[in-house]
């Protein structure tokens, strides 16, 4: 009879605490980082900035990074970068905007074919990165100044020499696809909140928040659907695989470089996402939109938990880490501190994540 008090038990199948799962979870970080945030504007801040209205005003950019950030953040866990994503918002933007404006187009067409149009450039991207070895970081930066000076190009070609494209709302105005990708949601609930006093109003009745941005409804879905990607689905294990080590991957059956490329054109249409809900908000578009957001998109993206090695990450990491961006630069026009106090915070908040993302990769791997 064997004594099972002599049976030793598979280090594998003991119970994990708590706070080791924790511990393990990519986007620890950013929330604690958001909660840090919070803290010390809830004692440096006017008390209006977590008022619904000073929540919207935050909201609105941390929507706007984030969707690029969630895309960038995909694609860091593939094992790639891509330092071409703010210029494809101002290239996409410009195509955008000619099919509406000069070409006339509804948007049932626009929106759709400037999907394509930034996705083929993702492909175009992706492939290059693939067949020729070199890295993602040479080629996409490459990518950075071609498009940001396309967008140049397009624009004066496109106006007779401004790097401005104005009539965007003109052309869209009362396409039954505009209210999807511009404006507020939901202003009926906020009408009817407002005349049962459980908003705040202007003195002739109006609501101060007239509804959702758009922005922060798109924000949530995309983080959710790639969370759910992620986490539940083949093409999670694959995007994992692929930035852990492609070769076991490949081995093992991944298709790593469909994956990788697909990240690409996912990145891309992330791209084309901001500059479609920016250019119609703004009802113009210019050569300088989205500039320098690649880089906040990453860094939201590190913050988040995404390691720069690829193969660990989560887009719920992202997220957090976008609104931590929105938070900080909203935030500090409700305190007596110089904005410009934005760039010394950002670079802090890179160099963090970066050691603290360092120090639980070791404790997950077992690295010394």
């Amino acid at each position: 009879m064997t004594d099972t008090s002599q049976l030793v038990v598979d280090e594998r199948l003991k119970p994990e605490s708590f706070g080791a799962k924790l511990m393990k979870r990519p986007e620890l970080g950013a929330i604690a980082g958001v909660i840090l945030v919070v803290i010390f504007f809830a004692i440096t801040a006017d008390p209006a900035m977590f008022t619904l209205s000073g929540f919207m005003n935050f909201m609105t950019p941390a929507a706007q990074l984030g969707i690029l950030a969630i895309g960038a953040a995909l694609l860091m866990i593939g094992g790639e970068f891509d330092l071409s994503i703010g210029s494809m918002v101002a290239f996409s933007g410009l195509f955008f905007a000619v099919c509406t404006v000069t070409w006339g187009f509804p948007l049932i067409i626009a929106i759709p074919a400037t999907f394509i149009f930034a996705g083929c450039f993702g492909a175009l991207n992706g492939t290059i990165v693939i067949h020729s070895g070199l890295p993602s970081f040479i080629v996409t930066l490459a990518f950075l100044f071609i498009l940001r000076g396309l967008s140049l190009v397009g624009l004066k070609w496109a106006t007779g020499g401004s790097t401005q494209l104005r009539g965007v709302r003109e052309a869209v105005e009362g396409d039954f696809l505009a209210p999807l990708f511009s404006g507020d949601a939901f202003q009926g609930l906020f009408a009817s909140l407002a005349n049962a006093g459980l908003v705040e109003t202007f003195k002739n009745g109006t609501p101060k928040v007239p509804g959702i941005p758009v922005e922060i409804i798109w924000f949530v879905l995309i983080a959710l659907l790639a969370t759910y990607i992620l986490l539940k689905t083949p093409a999670g294990n694959w995007i994992f695989a692929a930035g852990g080590d492609k070769n076991a991957a490949a081995n093992s059956g991944v298709p790593v470089n469909r994956v990788k490329v697909s990240l690409f054109v996912l990145t891309a249409c992330c791209a084309a996402m901001v500059a479609i809900i920016t250019v119609m908000d703004a009802g113009s578009t210019d050569a300088r939109r989205g500039f320098q957001k690649e880089f906040e998109a990453i860094i939201a993206a590190v913050i988040g938990g995404c390691l720069l090695t690829g193969g660990y990450g989560s887009a719920i990491g992202a997220f957090f880490g976008a609104i931590i961006f929105g938070m900080v630069v909203i935030g500090l026009t409700y305190t007596n501190f110089d904005q410009d106090w934005f760039q010394v915070f950002l670079g802090a908040m890179l160099l963090i994540a970066v050691l603290f993302n360092n120090a639980i990769r070791k404790r997950v791997t077992g690295e010394r």
